[in-house]
């Protein structure tokens, strides 16, 4: 038993003296940065975590390609500041439903108060005239929000995103087995025009399943005199790069499929 414990002992010494030759000090920049940031882990800067993101940046010469949508522009430039290098513009992003399927919208409802999840809910029959391109309504994006931007609209059983509190991961559009929620880049003095559908359906089927359904007529890309609106497989689009936010193609859209959203951070 003593020979076991004064193997025992030195074992010990040597795995110490081994940790402590071969022991790697982490950069102290790398804590720094991570207090920065919002501690996560959404994963929407494209590295496993914000652990990743903090070692990525203090590699890096400059943040050419690293950006974190929670941290915001403040916050990468903060990063820029216990960096020693110049920050670099990220354009902001938020999320926006491209859905109206509310209670009064719909004109064929299903009994989802059993539904557990939205990918379950796929898997399961759809009442005749129901909208099979909209919310399902089991909150799986709510759910999957890190950042309290999403709640719940009980009475309509639809997400609803604050765009003041959205930093724009992408978690929530991930998580949609649906494909109805769109990121994209936001600007601060032009209202972001996103048509609020996904139907691919002919207009008069689509109509049939939502009062707020784009039917795919064309007047809106019509109207724009800017060119940023077209329509594919009975869908249109906003192009934001082109849009101005005039509001022209909202007025002249004869179901309201088309909606403005306010950016709430600098309105």
């Amino acid at each position: 038993m003593t020979v076991l414990g004064v193997a025992g002992f030195a074992a010990g010494l040597i795995l110490y003296f081994v940790a402590k030759k071969f022991n790697v000090k982490e950069d102290p920049r790398i804590g720094e940065i991570e207090e920065i940031l919002p501690g996560a882990n959404c994963g929407a800067c494209g590295r496993k975590g914000c652990h990743d993101f903090a070692v990525e940046c203090c590699r890096a010469s400059d943040l050419d390609g690293l950006s974190c949508p929670g941290a915001g522009s403040e916050g990468m430039r903060r990063i820029a500041s216990v960096l020693g290098i110049a920050p670099l513009s990220a354009q902001e992003k938020k999320a926006y439903l491209r859905c109206r399927g509310t209670k009064c919208n719909r004109l064929t409802h299903r009994d989802i108060a059993t539904i557990s999840s939205c990918r379950a809910a796929k898997t399961l029959a759809m009442p005749a005239g129901y909208c099979t391109w909209g919310c399902l309504g089991g909150g799986d994006c709510v759910k999957a929000c890190l950042f309290d931007a999403m709640t719940w609209d009980a009475e309509n059983a639809m997400p609803v995103i604050d765009t003041a509190r959205c930093v724009g991961c992408g978690k929530c559009a991930w998580t949609c087995p649906q494909n109805i929620i769109l990121v994209r880049e936001i600007s601060a003095d032009t209202p972001a025009v996103v048509v609020a559908c996904s139907n691919r359906d002919k207009g008069g089927a689509a109509r049939k399943m939502c009062s707020a359904a784009c039917i795919g007529c064309g007047k809106c890309a019509r109207t724009c005199r800017f060119g940023a609106i077209s329509v594919s497989n009975n869908l249109a689009s906003v192009d934001p790069g082109l849009c101005t936010g005039c509001g022209e193609c909202i007025t002249g859209c004869p179901t309201a499929a088309i909606v403005s959203h306010i950016n709430t951070d600098n309105a």
